[in-house]
């Protein structure tokens, strides 16, 4: 077993932290008894520990202390406190996991005095097993470790490898944001189709049905999105008169745009840790 006896502990409790949880367990990688999640708010860490029978601290150092993997699962912000409390507390860690976006190799190794790093960029969809993550590891993540990686992060859905940092930011901006850009895209079709005379129920069915079976269908068969679209797409017909609408309204464009702009602010969080 990759975990073979060994302890795990995730600093952060909130709902990525669950499913990575959720996840190891469900995929019978750790015991239970292998995991201590910390957490400030022991409402919460009772809640898991009912769910899922882990230990718990509301101490991060506590948690780290016999740790030998740590996962940062934790947002951002708070990593500036977070980090100052753990340096030269993990030095038998023998793997650290952040998914905390922008916060770079660099500025976790150096904080916490310890090289052994790997950085990841997870969706939301990880909460039901059906994410996507993109993630890197410094040079000194060794083969055995790198696959305790590759285990940890799958157990969230699908993962991706990546020599190169950069990639990250992308990620953050292209899979990471993208949940978000799928549910205004839900939010609007749901809305038309209620202005058509829907009831909004029937309209989310739709709607819901209609993505999760198209993307299925994509998987499947295989051909690229545009051969996909072609087939749905009658010369004169309704749907010509729809993408018609759409391009003359810049849908393209808007899309790629804001992207871009989370590429950018994804770059910006990183701030002078990527000098």
């Amino acid at each position: 077993m990759a975990f073979n006896g060994e302890t795990i502990a995730f600093i952060g409790a909130g709902v990525m932290g669950e499913a990575m949880i959720k996840g190891v367990l469900s995929q019978k990688l750790v015991k239970p008894e292998q995991i201590t999640a910390a957490d400030p708010h022991e409402a919460r860490l009772k809640e898991l520990k009912k769910a899922y029978g882990i230990n718990y601290t509301t101490s991060n150092a506590a948690a780290v202390q016999k740790a030998e993997v740590l996962v940062l699962s934790v947002k951002p912000q708070v990593m500036d406190k977070v980090l100052p409390e753990l340096r030269g507390r993990v030095d038998g860690v023998r793997l650290i996991v952040s998914i905390a976006a922008g916060v770079t190799l660099k500025a976790i190794s150096s904080s916490l005095l310890n090289a052994r790093v790997v950085r990841s960029m997870p969706n939301t969809p990880a909460q039901i097993g059906q994410g996507i993550t993109v993630w890197t590891s410094t040079n000194d993540v060794e083969d055995e470790q790198a696959k305790q990686a590759e285990l940890l992060l799958g157990a969230l859905g699908e993962q991706i490898r990546v020599g190169d940092e950069r990639f990250l930011d992308m990620a953050t901006a292209l899979s990471g944001s993208g949940p978000a850009y799928v549910f205004m895209f839900m939010e609007a079709m749901i809305d038309a189709g209620v202005h058509m005379g829907f009831s909004r129920r029937d309209a989310e069915k739709l709607v819901t049905q209609t993505l999760l079976g198209s993307v299925l269908y994509a998987q499947n068969s295989g051909l690229h999105p545009a051969q996909l679209r072609n087939q749905v797409t009658s010369p004169g017909g309704t749907t010509a008169a729809a993408l018609h609408q759409m391009e003359k309204g810049g849908l393209r464009t808007v899309l790629s745009e804001g992207i871009w702009a989370a590429y950018e602010r994804s770059q910006a969080l990183g701030g002078d840790d990527k000098k």
